[in-house]
């Protein structure tokens, strides 16, 4: 897990120079924290609406959305636990930010979400990237 650490630490350092300040990074890990309970409560519209506009219109519906992260990021649903890595800022009103997560079945993730800050000030999930944690056997 610790590898897993260090890889986030190293991408997110390429992507910018530019440490998230501490306002910005809560407000963004506050959005990801939100999506992911929503997604524990078994909640669609909760999710959905942590979702940037852009990817909210890629799903006709908070189910369609749904069944898209089932699919393919199955981890982030009803992680066993999560826990936030380093964020950074990539461009103005933009952060990408670092979560190492386990799974229901005990697997090791990274997950890098990236953020937008929308025009009402609110940060919401334009992305994020899932990868088995290196050196994770199962």
């Amino acid at each position: 897990m610790r590898t897993a650490v260090v890889l986030i630490t190293l991408a997110l350092a390429a992507l910018s120079p530019a440490r998230a300040d501490d306002t910005s990074q809560k407000a963004a890990r506050a959005t990801i924290e939100r999506q992911i309970e929503a997604f524990r409560r078994n909640d669609s519209g909760a999710a959905f609406a942590e979702a940037a506009p852009q990817i909210r219109n890629l799903f006709p519906s908070p189910d369609t959305f749904i069944a898209m992260v089932e699919k393919g990021y199955a981890p982030v649903l009803r992680p066993r636990s999560y826990r936030f890595e380093t964020a950074e800022e990539t461009a103005d009103d933009e952060i990408a930010q670092g979560v190492s997560l386990q799974d229901e079945a005990g697997i090791d993730w990274v997950a890098l979400y990236t953020l937008q800050r929308q025009v009402d000030g609110q940060w919401r999930i334009t992305g994020c990237q899932l990868k088995k944690a290196p050196g994770d056997a199962a």
